[in-house]
């Protein structure tokens, strides 16, 4: 690329890392809590976490978001959202609106 930054291609190993790296976080906080996503939960986390990362490590910008898609997602939920993208550093906080849905149906499976 003539900007200097590297491609998501050329930074897929990078990505994978990241991802991992905070999946393994999350785990830990879903732990704390007796949060056990089911597979397809898992799947969809999982793949959430590696664009979060692609994001993260490129810069590419996440689309807009309205925030009043959300107001029905619990306090906790979105605090740990906001924990999890405040691993990364770099995100808005648009990306814990967006991973806290995860976070919010997961809980739902110890109902």
């Amino acid at each position: 690329m003539s900007n200097g930054t590297l491609s998501a291609t050329e930074r897929s190993d990078e990505i994978q890392a990241l991802a991992e790296q905070v999946m393994t976080q999350i785990a830990g906080l879903f732990a704390e809590r007796t949060i056990v996503p089911n597979a397809v939960q898992q799947q969809m986390l999982t793949s959430h976490v590696k664009a979060m990362a692609l994001r993260s490590l490129t810069g590419e910008p996440l689309p807009e978001v309205e925030a009043e898609l959300f107001e029905d997602i619990s306090a906790e939920s979105m605090v740990l959202a906001q924990q999890v993208v405040d691993l990364f550093g770099n995100l808005p906080k648009e990306e814990a609106w967006l991973l806290s849905v995860h976070f919010e149906v997961a809980k739902e499976n110890a109902l």
